[in-house]
């Protein structure tokens, strides 16, 4: 992972855990986060494999969560403060859309994880995305919206074949 996606994944871990929220305590909320974060980083270093791909988007910007937000009816209504919502302007889309797409399949997941050791990324062993690729029951109960198809579905499908696209052309092909 590139240190200038630091932001956007720390942004879109937050949009998604906020989205599809833990039902249960602190601890399930931290096991969920964990879950969104490891699906979110995957997603953003299959996204901007490079640094120059890292860079750009730490320039021009990620895009925001506002059409996420409509798409899950979770539109932030109700935040007065620029302050409070400014997070969600590094929120990624694409990278939100294929970490549901990783959340939903463990094996989608797996696949997508040998990716990145395929194009050289750190951190990409298998052990360091356990929660992503093989949650146990607590991990699966603490996301259990997070990981529930039919509720990830419609961010998964805004750009799920970009992410398939992705993982059949390789470690060459930037997304």
């Amino acid at each position: 992972m590139h240190a200038d996606l630091t932001s956007l994944i720390a942004a879109t871990a937050q949009w998604m855990s906020r989205a599809f929220p833990s039902g249960g305590g602190v601890m399930d909320s931290a096991l969920s986060h964990a879950q969104a974060r490891q699906a979110v980083t995957v997603a953003a270093s299959l996204r901007y494999p490079t640094p120059v791909d890292a860079a750009l988007v730490a320039v021009a910007g990620a895009g925001g969560s506002a059409r996420l937000d409509w798409i899950t009816g979770s539109d932030g209504a109700g935040l007065d403060e620029a302050e409070e919502s400014a997070w969600r302007t590094w929120v990624d889309e694409v990278v939100a859309s294929w970490a549901a797409c990783l959340l939903a399949s463990p094996e989608l997941a797996s696949t997508a994880v040998a990716a990145l050791g395929d194009g050289g990324h750190g951190g990409g062993t298998p052990s360091g995305f356990r929660r992503l690729m093989e949650p146990d029951e607590h991990d699966r109960r603490a996301g259990a919206l997070l990981r529930h198809p039919d509720l990830l579905e419609p961010v998964a499908e805004l750009h799920r074949s970009a992410l398939l696209s992705r993982l059949c052309a390789g470690p060459a092909m930037t997304a």
